[in-house]
């Protein structure tokens, strides 16, 4: 029930990193002095724990998303299985974040 919760919250804050996105897009195209500040503020703690909060968000949608697919080709059904699943999803989640940013700078 926690995955489904938080695979759904993954989701919205999936949407909402594509904001951030599209205004760094604009940010670009406005000038050298707008790319600036927004980079300023996506390099300070708070943007910094955004990006990583929108990081960790895409791995564990995508992690959960091919543990729905194993479970459309009718695998995985039993209880021990989708609680070792959903435990296997967040570890792996948090280790591709992590992976993510120390390859990442």
């Amino acid at each position: 029930m926690a995955t489904s919760i938080l695979h759904r919250a993954t989701g919205v804050a999936m949407s909402v990193g594509l904001v951030i996105f599209a205004v760094w897009l604009m940010q670009t195209a406005a000038g050298p002095e707008q790319y600036a500040r927004f980079s300023g503020l996506m390099s300070s703690l708070f943007g910094k724990l955004t990006l990583i909060g929108w990081s960790y968000a895409f791995f564990f949608h995508l992690s959960n998303g091919v543990r729905h697919l194993v479970w459309d080709a009718g695998y995985g059904f039993e209880r021990q299985q989708v609680d070792a699943s959903a435990w296997f999803v967040l570890v792996l989640s948090i280790l591709l974040t992590a992976a993510f940013w120390v390859v990442l700078p």
